[in-house]
């Protein structure tokens, strides 16, 4: 079977910290660039982070520069993304994508992050 799973979302308090995990099974995970979205309550999604297959290239979204860091370890297949300085603006379900030319796209379901005092 073929899928990515998101998971560490939860609770934390405004400058916390939280570890989101994105992990593949069922495919060759080291050939696909990964991308975090993530959907705030009634807005569109939006990019959060990417990281080439190679793990050599990252990009961030202009709101989490200087506060969040992806990264991957694809003996394991899974993609790492670090939050920190947490705000109240960054609630959302968060989503991980793998994507490669002429390959299928993979979604997985998304993780819920919340952060409130």
């Amino acid at each position: 079977q073929v899928y990515i799973r998101e998971s560490g979302g939860g609770l934390a308090q405004p400058g916390g910290s939280l570890r989101l995990s994105c992990t593949a099974y069922g495919f060759t995970f080291s050939n696909y660039g990964i991308t975090w979205y993530r959907q705030p309550p009634g807005e569109d999604r939006e990019l959060v982070a990417s990281i080439t297959a190679s793990g050599a290239g990252t990009n961030y979204g202009d709101s989490v520069k200087g506060r969040f860091a992806i990264s991957r370890d694809n003996d394991g297949n899974t993609v790492y993304l670090q939050m920190n300085n947490l705000k109240p603006e960054d609630t959302a379900v968060y989503y991980c994508k793998a994507a490669q030319l002429r390959r299928p796209t993979y979604w997985g379901q998304g993780t819920q992050v919340t952060v409130s005092s």
